[in-house]
């Protein structure tokens, strides 16, 4: 391997290195109580490093969000739901976006901290909107295919349905701690993950393909 061959693999290391112990920072600590000496410390590079890659601890904050944002939507991807039938295809996708919210709850925690912001930083990130807007194409795919063939009803749109599905999906674990406390339920417990993944499915099949109950136009 080439030395500049090495170099750019080890800048890349570095950077996803950062990333990762970044996001696990800024989600315990929220921006305001996170320090770049604290995320220097915990990986193997230095602070003037972070410096040089992201240009200060508000570049760092923002390249996590949009890594964080990133990870969700190439999962979406992955699913080629335009080769599935429509009613398979939205059970999946809302099937993945439960497990992907579990496994991941430092974006849930990040997008919180986000929310207390008033969204101040991610109106920084122009390419967000792009990077999401596969959010609802993937979408839009199966119920248009849904439509076609009579399955789905008429009246609902893909942000309609991305809106439920994330409101669930994000209930689970940025609600876990108040949600158990005041009911004595785990909403994280693996015993019950199966049955609140088939959950968020069920409702949107059945609410999708209650096509007696769509609104007039």
């Amino acid at each position: 391997m080439t030395e500049p061959a090495i170099r750019q693999r080890d800048a890349e290391r570095t950077r996803a290195e950062l990333l990762e112990i970044a996001t696990r920072t800024f989600a315990e600590s929220g921006y305001s109580g996170t320090r770049v000496d604290e995320i220097a410390a915990r990986t193997r590079t230095t602070k003037r490093m972070i410096y040089y890659y992201f240009g200060g601890k508000e570049g760092l904050y923002l390249a996590v969000l949009e890594n964080a944002y990133r990870s969700i939507r190439d999962a979406e991807q992955a699913l080629h739901v335009g080769d599935l039938p429509p009613v398979e295809a939205v059970r999946r996708i809302a099937e993945l976006t439960y497990d992907h919210h579990l496994e991941h709850t430092d974006f849930i925690r990040l997008v919180s901290i986000e929310n207390i912001h008033r969204g101040d930083f991610i109106r920084k990130i122009e390419s967000l909107r792009t990077l999401n807007a596969p959010a609802l194409g993937v979408l839009d795919v199966a119920l248009t295919s849904g439509r076609a063939e009579g399955t789905f009803r008429s009246d609902v749109d893909a942000l309609d349905v991305h809106l439920l599905i994330s409101s669930y999906c994000f209930f689970q674990v940025a609600n876990q701690y108040t949600f158990g406390y005041l009911f004595d339920r785990d909403l994280l417990d693996p015993a019950r993950r199966d049955h609140l993944r088939r959950m968020i499915g069920d409702i949107v099949v059945a609410w999708l393909t209650d096509t007696d109950r769509t609104d007039p136009a």
